[in-house]
Formats: C-alpha cells, sequence, structure tokens
C-alpha cells in the first residue's frame, strides 16, 4: 500500500531439528546451551535463528488477553507485558514484536501506545531498568547505567523463552522501539542481524549511533517529526546525536542500497522516502512527519499525525521481510 511491500514467498525445505541434532544441540536445554559463535556477542546472547519449540503448547495466557510476565535473566527479575493473538492456535507461527519504550515510560504505557491489537502477531513490551535521575531506560544513553549492560541478554532470553512457550515464527521477529527504546532497538539491529528480521525506530534517540557493521543487510523502518524538540530531526552534535538523514542514509551504506532515496509516499503532513536496490532483500524506508513531534504516529497521543500509523505500517514491513531462508527453519 505504501511502495515498499515485495512479494517474497521464502519457504526453507531444510529442516533446522535435524541439522540441530548433527551439531549436537540440546533443542530443549537452556538458553546457555545455544550461545553464539560469534565471536563479538556478548556472552549467553543468541544472536541467531534458533527453532521455535513452543508450538502445540496452549497459550500461558488467555488469547486477546494482554498480562504482564516476568523472566529470570542475567541474575535478575525482569518484566514484560505481552498481548496474547485473539484466537491463538498453538500450531500455528506467529510473527513476534518486541518493542521498547522511550525514557521515562514504561511497558504499560508502551503496549497502549504502540497498541498492537492484530491478531495474527505476539506483541511485546519490556520494561527497562531505572537510569540516571531514576527514570526507566535502555543502554546507549547519557542516562545509561551499567546495570543495563545485561539487557541485550535479557532480550535474547526473552525471545528463547517465547520460542520455548509460544508458536512464534522464528523468521519474523522485529525489535522496535521509540525514542531511547528505538535507538535500543537499533543497535540490537546490529549485534543480532542473523536472529533480528527488521527494526522499527520512532523519534530514535540515537547518540552515538555512526554506523555498525551487521553481518548481513537489515531491514530498517524509520518514523521521525521535523518538529521533535526532544530529539531534534536535524540532530544535536553537542549531544552526540546524528541527524536522521544522515543516520538513514548510514543503514541504506550499510544496507548497499542506492545512494539516494526514491519518494514513495506524499500525504498531508507526511513523506515516504525508501532506499532501493539494496543487498539482500532489504529496504531502508524512512516517513518524515513534517512539523511532527516526539510522539508514535498515528497513535492517541495528543498531536500525533493521523496520515500513517506507525503500528499497522510495521506490522506490514516484518511480514514482507522475514530473514532470509538460509538463517532460519521451522521448529
Amino acid at each position: 500500500m505504501y511502495g515498499f511491500a515485495r512479494t517474497r514467498g521464502l519457504r526453507c525445505a531444510a529442516a533446522f531439528v535435524a541439522v540441530a541434532a548433527g551439531i549436537g544441540l540440546a533443542l530443549a536445554g537452556p538458553a546457555a546451551s545455544l550461545q553464539s559463535a560469534h565471536a563479538d556477542a556478548p556472552a549467553g546472547v543468541v544472536d541467531y535463528a534458533i527453532p521455535t519449540t513452543g508450538c502445540g503448547i496452549p497459550s500461558f495466557a488467555e488469547p486477546g488477553s494482554t498480562t504482564t510476565q516476568t523472566i529470570d535473566t542475567g541474575g535478575a527479575t525482569r518484566e514484560y507485558v505481552i498481548r496474547i493473538p485473539g484466537g491463538y492456535r498453538p500450531w500455528r507461527h506467529y510473527p513476534l514484536v518486541i518493542t521498547f519504550h522511550g525514557r521515562g515510560d514504561s511497558d504499560t504505557s508502551q503496549s497502549q501506545v504502540t497498541d498492537i491489537t492484530d491478531d495474527n502477531t505476539i506483541a511485546v513490551y519490556p520494561q527497562g531498568l531505572p537510569g540516571k535521575g531514576g527514570k526507566a531506560a535502555w543502554p546507549g544513553a547519557p542516562y545509561s547505567t551499567p546495570e543495563m549492560d545485561n539487557d541485550p541478554l535479557f532480550v535474547s532470553d526473552l525471545i528463547t523463552g517465547l520460542q520455548s512457550t509460544l508458536c512464534v515464527d522464528p523468521s519474523r521477529v522485529m525489535l522496535a522501539g521509540k525514542s531511547n527504546g528505538g535507538a535500543f532497538a537499533a543497535s540490537l539491529a546490529c549485534t543480532m542481524a542473523d536472529r533480528i528480521a527488521a527494526v522499527t525506530v520512532v523519534s530514535g534517540a540515537l547518540y552515538g549511533q555512526q554506523g555498525c557493521t551487521p553481518d548481513r543487510p537489515v531491514p530498517v523502518l524509520d518514523f521521525h517529526g521535523t518538529g521533535d524538540t526532544v530529539i531534534p530531526y536535524d540532530g544535536d552534535p553537542a549531544r552526540g546525536l546524528p541527524a536522521i538523514p544522515d543516520w538513514m542514509a548510514q543503514w541504506a551504506t550499510q544496507d548497499g542500497c542506492d545512494s539516494a532515496p526514491t519518494v514513495f509516499f506524499q500525504q498531508d503532513d507526511v513523506t515516504g522516502e525508501n532506499w532501493q536496490n539494496c543487498q539482500g532483500g532489504a529496504d531502508v524506508v524512512h516517513y518524515r512527519i513534517d512539523g511532527g513531534g516526539h510522539v508514535w504516529p498515528g497513535s492517541s497521543t495528543p498531536s500525533a499525525t493521523q496520515t500513517v500509523s506507525a503500528t499497522a505500517l510495521m506490522i506490514s514491513f516484518l511480514r514482507q521481510h522475514p530473514l532470509p531462508c538460509a538463517l532460519w527453519s521451522w521448529s
């Protein structure tokens, strides 16, 4: 509908279970047995696709419900909000979208803002730890704390845990977030590219993000308002914030896309740009909201544009950008 969709129809014929058995992986074992062989992976973080083992198990929460759950990870108990799709069927594979809140917000507030009610998607909203000043946050910002160093492990363990209890589609796991949460999602796209299918960033607080070297081209969907006074669209060098067009161009370079974007959508206060011909079937897509503030597009937040819905677009983007066939297989 908005110009970036492609028909891919990817299907993997190889059975990952057989491959895993051949190399001695214990599929039912703890996450520690699935640690990545990548030298740059933090300890315990699974940065590649693993098979889902939770298919056929009844959901731990009522289908259609939104509940608060916990997980033990990195020596701590962490919280997250999850919405189980209405009509959940244990043998059907569901895309998983994990959305991180911004600084000072919460898992509950982000679930209300993002409001994923699509019954074909499992929606999860993790809770950040207190940062400097006591406000909940994520790594990678001036207000982050050393206690957040285990947050990548939290995310990895959360995905692994959900794959062991729900029928998660291992080829369609998206990380998303707003502000500091969006920047955290983008940083994990750099280090977990073989596990994360795509990333969505809304009003990203991209402190110090000047490019990275992911293992593959990662599809990126971005939204940012030109009237954002919290994280300026044109950047703030004194705070280490890149200009959003520069950050998008950097991702286009990393993904091997065309050097200049093409305008594919223009309506009212929103302009959509797409860097085309990326390697590996990736897309780099940016929605510029003219005059838009530090808000989630399409949400009920006052002043949020209603021209586009970031939530609807990211779900569509994930469906169109699964992990490459060589990186995953069904359970």
